[in-house]
């Protein structure tokens, strides 16, 4: 096994780096629901999600955000609603085939086992993305869940694996 020099663990560290800021979503915004006398308020939070294989397309996920004492610390358990609306926001285009269903993203709710994630599925008959959000829990996950469709013009077709 070759090891790394201190230029090589740099180059790592920025690597990683910047593979998870990737897939970090961007803040939208939020909208508070209920005050709380200690820690932040319950609220629903907005999120831009930018499929990390199809450039022009980004997904807004809003999900509701407990909050009080545990919501601060991070050791309270989200709800399990959210809704999703992806829009084509430029040129498509594809970084390599698609799976015919495939996660793009996941995003922890509760400190333990609860997460959320969206799933994106081809409809080659329409040439279409589709996109779904739901929870998922060790035990007991929830079946509320929101699906949007992003069409694509037919001169780009969709390439599948």
């Amino acid at each position: 096994m070759r090891r790394l020099g201190a230029s090589g663990l740099a180059a790592a560290a920025l690597l990683l780096a910047t593979g998870l800021c990737a897939a970090q979503p961007d803040k939208i915004g939020t909208v508070d629901t209920a005050f709380q006398w200690i820690g932040r308020d319950h609220d629903i939070i907005v999120e831009a999600y930018d499929d990390p294989l199809v450039t022009g397309v980004s997904c807004y996920v809003s999900r509701a955000r407990t909050g009080g004492i545990k919501g601060t610390l991070g050791l309270a358990e989200d709800r399990a609603e959210a809704s999703i609306a992806c829009r084509q926001v430029g040129p498509i285009s594809f970084a390599q085939p698609l799976k015919a269903q495939q996660e793009v993203f996941s995003e922890r709710m509760s400190i333990l086992f609860k997460r959320l994630r969206v799933v994106r599925m081809v409809d080659s008959k329409r040439n279409t993305l589709v996109y779904l959000t739901y929870s998922v829990k060790l035990i007991g996950g929830s079946p509320q869940n929101s699906v949007t469709a992003v069409p694509v013009d037919r001169a780009t077709p969709i390439p599948l694996k």
